[in-house]
């Protein structure tokens, strides 16, 4: 998403294995939603101890068998004192809880237990090991990293995924999950943002000569090329939306529809926008300009974010902000796709589209999304009765079923 903002409770979490689901199958899913932070923050990232948490051993047995940097519990180490590594240790934390209480000592796999093949079992079925990523090289040799997932011989048209620039593939997990049933599915990670520390892949690269937006949507592009695509439906979600909708005007015959999910879209100076969109593109521009003052500017947003994004998407939802160098390159990026004005590609783009927004959502205004509606012609518009921005990412079943409705092609298209 643009970044993260306090909304309403939203919907329920579509993204999480349910509270009947075995012990390891949520615990094991907590830890992978909080790997990625894990592989950008100092290892080991310390959380304090308190009721609901897993205890020592079990983190141990967990990050060990997913090969994920460690989790300590109790007192801070040195390198765990490093700004935000409060804030970060609290949303470990209350990630970790949701997975709710640890089964009594001794329990079998049967009964819960977390023994090494119940983590290896659950593993093998979560949405992140069965949509591994592979990096490739983008035409500018920028490397990247492509999640693909679904039936090899598919029974709908193709997906790639835009989702919210910055942010990892799992956020999006409830998409690629209900979509990889019937559809092959693609999604890329914003380039220059995504490695383990070392790994040529990812951060430690120097930063991408091209940041801009259309840099970006070609992403998309690559993407379909290596999986050997001809046409896809591309599906935007939040920042992704500008993504889809520049890869669309600029490739109309790679890109057979579109969808926009709570477009975060800038629409030129008098274009709709939350105070929330005005004020991140503001502080990404100063951090931008000013490099020597990134750091106040990121500890700044770390605090205020600090307790007000719900605690089963913060670990995603905070990936970008895990250190100050991130931060801003993040800035950069998502900055070029937050603050480009659409309406020069609007008319270049001739694929069917579905558009989609609520009332509710307080992140990305309604506004743009209708007014792109508007300006596309024989879009579809979906205006939902309810829904915050999160509730995009958390999922619901009739997001599911309209998207699939729209992707039957036109007898799907009822408003």
């Amino acid at each position: 998403m643009s970044s993260p903002a306090a909304e309403g409770p939203g919907t329920a979490d579509h993204r999480a294995a349910p509270r009947t689901a075995p012990y390891a199958a949520r615990l094991v899913e907590a830890v992978l939603d909080l790997a990625p932070l894990l592989q950008a923050l100092p290892a080991p990232l310390s959380v304090p101890p308190g009721d609901g948490l897993p205890d020592a051993a079990a983190l141990e047995r967990v990050t060990r068998r997913l090969g994920v940097p460690p989790i300590a519990v109790g007192t801070p180490a040195a390198g765990g004192r490093a700004p935000g590594a409060e804030t970060f240790a609290q949303v470990a934390a209350a990630r970790l809880k949701l997975a709710g209480p640890p089964p009594e000592p001794g329990s079998t796999a049967a009964e819960g237990g977390l023994t090494d093949g119940a983590v290896d079992a659950a593993a093998a079925r979560d949405i992140g090991r069965a949509a591994p990523p592979r990096t490739v090289k983008a035409p500018d040799g920028t490397p990247l990293r492509i999640h693909t997932t679904g039936p090899d011989a598919p029974g709908g048209p193709p997906v790639v995924l835009a989702s919210a620039p910055g942010m990892p593939a799992r956020l999006a997990a409830f998409w690629l999950r209900g979509l990889a049933a019937r559809h092959r599915v693609l999604t890329v990670e914003t380039r220059g943002l995504f490695g383990d520390p070392g790994d040529p892949g990812g951060f430690t690269e120097p930063f991408p000569g091209h940041t801009g937006l259309d840099a970006q949507a070609d992403d998309l592009i690559t993407a379909m090329d290596e999986a050997g695509l001809a046409d896809a439906h591309v599906m935007g979600l939040c920042g992704g939306a500008a993504l889809a909708l520049a890869a669309a005007a600029r490739h109309p015959r790679r890109v057979s529809s579109l969808s926009l999910w709570h477009g975060d879209l800038e629409l030129g100076p008098d274009g709709p926008k939350t105070d929330h969109q005005r004020n991140l593109q503001a502080l990404m521009g100063m951090a931008r300009a000013d490099p020597a003052s990134a750091g106040l500017i990121h500890q700044g947003l770390l605090n205020a974010m600090r307790g007000s994004v719900p605690a089963d998407i913060a670990p995603l939802a905070l990936y970008p902000y895990a250190d100050t160098g991130l931060f801003v390159r993040y800035s950069v990026l998502n900055g070029a796709v937050m603050d480009t004005d659409l309406r020069p590609l609007l008319p270049r783009v001739t694929a069917p589209a579905l558009v989609v927004t609520s009332g509710d959502d307080t992140t990305a205004h309604p506004g743009g999304s209708a007014e792109v509606a508007r300006a596309l012609p024989g879009a579809t518009t979906w205006t939902r009765p309810h829904g915050d921005h999160i509730s995009v990412f958390r999922g619901a079943p009739e997001l599911l079923a309209r998207a699939e409705a729209f992707l039957s092609g036109p007898s799907g298209l009822a408003p």
